[in-house]
């Protein structure tokens, strides 16, 4: 017997994600990054700032990573891509700090440096909450694109021109839990 009330089968239609950056090859970047930014503070306190979205995933697994007695940690969360794939070029601040930074040492964590306007935005507004000093890392840069001339303090991987996901990057809030970075292939 057949059901002809019944709504039409819809296809999944996701798009597919080609491996660029393995889940090995970050964590091994990562324990390479936490050690070295666990040496340049080793006789210093230090408040990690993770920027949110994206760059929880990697916060956490650096955090881990450290070892370093005196670490506090705080989050800002920052939009300009909405659900598409393009920036807007505006920042809007959709959580602040929860702590003054003040006359701290600040290492703000990003998981990519893309433009470079959503990280100048950052950095500028950071700085003039005078901290004692102001560093970043970022997991991912993409050098090709930047239209403001910033660079991160301490780089993850370099990567080509292309929309990436996974490791806490997303597209239109999905693919933050790939365990890899991938290219999003439409």
């Amino acid at each position: 017997m057949s059901n002809t009330s019944a709504a039409p089968r819809q296809e999944n239609r996701t798009p597919e994600v080609e491996v660029l950056i393995s889940a090995d090859r970050i964590a091994a970047r990562v324990r390479e990054l936490g050690a070295e930014i666990s040496r340049d503070y080793r006789h210093r306190s230090l408040r990690l700032v993770g920027v949110l979205k994206g760059a929880f995933v990697f916060l956490a697994d650096l955090l881990r990573a450290m070892d370093h007695p005196d670490l506090t940690l705080d989050f800002l969360g920052v939009a300009t891509y909405g659900s598409g794939s393009q920036t807007s070029g505006e920042v809007r601040v959709t959580k602040d700090l929860d702590q003054s930074i003040e006359g701290l040492d600040v290492l703000v964590v990003e998981d990519i440096l893309d433009t470079g306007v959503t990280f100048h935005y950052l950095t500028t507004a950071l700085r003039n909450r005078k901290p004692a000093s102001l560093q970043t890392v970022t997991l991912l840069d993409k050098p090709s694109r930047r239209i403001r001339p910033v660079q991160a303090d301490y780089v993850g991987f370099s990567i080509p021109d292309a929309f990436v996901v996974g490791y806490g990057l997303d597209f239109a809030q999905r693919y933050r839990e790939l365990p890899y970075i991938g290219v999003l292939k439409t």
